[in-house]
């Protein structure tokens, strides 16, 4: 088993801004470039007073931090890269709260990185295309009493690829009209696709994939190869987390706080790997 990146591990590599800094233009730009301005291939030099290097030949200055989520922040850029740690090796999520204490910021700057990183994560995770066996489940988060629209409940769409990816939808409601535009565009056709009895899924075996139900209102939650169970896991562990870790979530942000989530599902098989793989991802 690959050996786990520990926090000492972490501030040996990213003892300070600078470390970081050279990181991002090692991954993004290399040690030799051409330059975009006078167009001479060389090595691009540190500027001393701000975050960025320069071209050996003319000046042209490169910043690192352009495009990604530290840009224009005054944060400390390894406080940015020790947030991202935290976010990798949480199973549960990291709160602004949390971050605040750990980084001594204020609740403001945590709650602004806290997003940032969320929507970094979805970033790198994408949304790859799904195929093989998939399950396809819908449910409620959040909100107050039974599951209805009317106690502003979040519905959110899962699909899960056996021993695959996971990509979860924020959608309008349970009708086909919300459902199965998102199953058309992400899941390959002749697919065999396996939900619960939910009629909004009943025309699945009429757009060309092999689609077996499960009757959970008859308590049935197996048929042969047929059931859900891998995303009634997942939307077990996300509710957990967002009632004891994040308390609510709003609807709005919503997506930001399932693409956190998606990212640490699918990878799962390679936990060791998750940090090191957004450190190459800007």
């Amino acid at each position: 088993m690959a050996k786990t990146f520990s926090v000492q591990d972490f501030f040996k590599r990213f003892p300070d801004d600078n470390a970081c800094l050279n990181h991002l233009m090692q991954v993004r730009y290399g040690t030799e470039l051409d330059c975009p301005k006078c167009g001479k291939r060389g090595k691009f030099s540190r500027v001393t007073k701000i975050p960025a290097f320069q071209c050996s030949w003319c000046g042209h200055h490169i910043h690192p931090m352009a495009g990604t989520p530290f840009e224009r922040s005054t944060t400390s850029l390894q406080k940015w890269f020790y947030a991202m740690y935290l976010f990798t090796t949480s199973r549960h999520g990291v709160p602004a709260k949390e971050l605040q204490r750990q980084l001594s910021v204020t609740y403001k700057t945590a709650w602004r990185m806290g997003h940032e990183i969320r929507k970094y994560l979805g970033q790198v995770d994408g949304d790859d295309g799904l195929s093989g066996h998939v399950e396809i489940d819908e449910t409620f988060v959040g909100g107050k009493g039974p599951h209805s629209e009317r106690n502003k409940k979040t519905i959110v769409m899962g699909m899960l690829q056996r021993g695959g990816q996971l990509m979860t939808k924020v959608v309008e409601d349970r009708k086909k009209v919300s459902l199965l535009p998102h199953i058309r565009e992400n899941v390959a056709a002749g697919s065999v696709i396996t939900t619960d009895e939910l009629a909004a899924y009943r025309q699945l075996g009429l757009e060309g994939y092999d689609h077996t139900m499960v009757e959970h209102g008859r308590k049935q939650y197996v048929k042969g190869i047929h059931h859900v169970n891998g995303l009634e896991g997942f939307w077990g562990q996300f509710k957990r987390a967002i009632k004891g870790t994040h308390i609510s979530v709003s609807e709005k942000h919503m997506p930001k706080y399932l693409a956190e989530f998606e990212y640490r599902y699918n990878m799962r098989n390679h936990p060791e790997v998750m940090f090191a793989r957004l450190l190459l991802s800007f």
